[in-house]
């Protein structure tokens, strides 16, 4: 709806309690399951190899201000970022992961859900979303899970879950200023205090501090000014579940797979320079399409 420019009737926090009210939402309990289905995970070797970004919202302060808040999570030392915005146009996200990465470094991959904003338009797929852009500049490959699993993109998912709790549940903001202000002391006081087993007990600074590897930043403090150029080379990921239709999904468009391919995870990846879409399953070559990108 918010797509569409169509504001909810009732309003989102009241959809909300009726759902709850009515026993229809089902929280997962436990940590996922896997289904026995080859998935073609990133693996995150050392700081700056992969973050996990997502957008949280719309989320509510006093005097009905609304906002979201672009949270991101660095899986090598569990670094995170939390930046807040207003909404999610072009321009606005653009600048949340700008600032964001001024503080995280650069990824090697970023990985994201099917948000319109970061991919760009199904009515023009192959068009080039704000972030793939923003990303392939600045030699940043992008990830995108499957549409309906949010489990793919769980370390963050997970974090956002400890954002609501010790940040939006518990401090009381009633404006943009004191949102802004909360949202980077929050975010310190977990990199530099939040202890993790999978780190050995170290803090998230502390285990940046103790890495071979450090993380790249930007070359500016200012973020690039949408629309951006169309970037002439790099590389962008789709992952997509095939169904027995044999059909891979990319943002809308629908592309033949050989048969091998029906109900297995599928890497679609678009090499900008060479105009090519490549299908893998399970890394290996298995497919592949004429890209024309515009």
């Amino acid at each position: 709806m918010e797509a569409l420019q169509m504001e909810p009737l009732p309003s989102v926090r009241t959809i909300s309690r009726i759902l709850v009210r009515q026993e229809l939402t089902r929280r997962r309990v436990g940590p996922y399951q896997p289904k026995g289905k080859r998935y073609p995970a990133l693996f995150a070797g050392h700081p700056g190899a992969v973050h996990q970004s997502d957008f949280v919202g719309p989320c509510y302060l006093q005097g009905a201000l609304r906002f979201y808040s672009l949270n991101s999570v660095d899986l090598a030392t569990a670094r995170c970022a939390v930046q807040p915005l207003m909404s999610r146009c072009a321009q606005v996200t653009i600048d949340a992961f700008w600032s964001s990465w001024g503080r995280l470094g650069l990824p090697q991959h970023q990985q994201v859900d099917n948000e319109l904003v970061f991919y760009g338009s199904p009515a023009h797929p192959r068009g080039m979303g704000s972030l793939i852009r923003l990303c392939l500049i600045q030699e940043i490959e992008v990830w995108f899970i499957p549409p309906g699993e949010p489990w793919r993109n769980g370390v963050v998912e997970k974090f956002n879950d400890h954002w609501r709790q010790k940040l939006l549940g518990r401090i009381r903001m009633k404006d943009l200023e004191e949102l802004q202000r909360e949202s980077i002391a929050f975010e310190q006081r977990h990199n530099g205090r939040y202890r993790y087993s999978k780190l050995g007990g170290k803090t998230p600074t502390a285990a940046l501090a103790t890495s071979v590897e450090k993380p790249r930043f930007p070359a500016s403090l200012q973020p690039p000014r949408h629309p951006l150029p169309r970037p002439q080379s790099g590389r962008y990921h789709v992952i997509r579940f095939v169904r027995s239709d044999g059909l891979l999904d990319v943002f809308g468009e629908k592309f033949k797979t050989p048969p091998e391919a029906a109900y297995e995870y599928v890497q679609a990846t678009v090499d900008v320079q060479r105009q090519r879409l490549d299908i893998r399953l399970d890394g290996n070559l298995i497919d592949e399409h004429k890209y024309g990108l515009r």
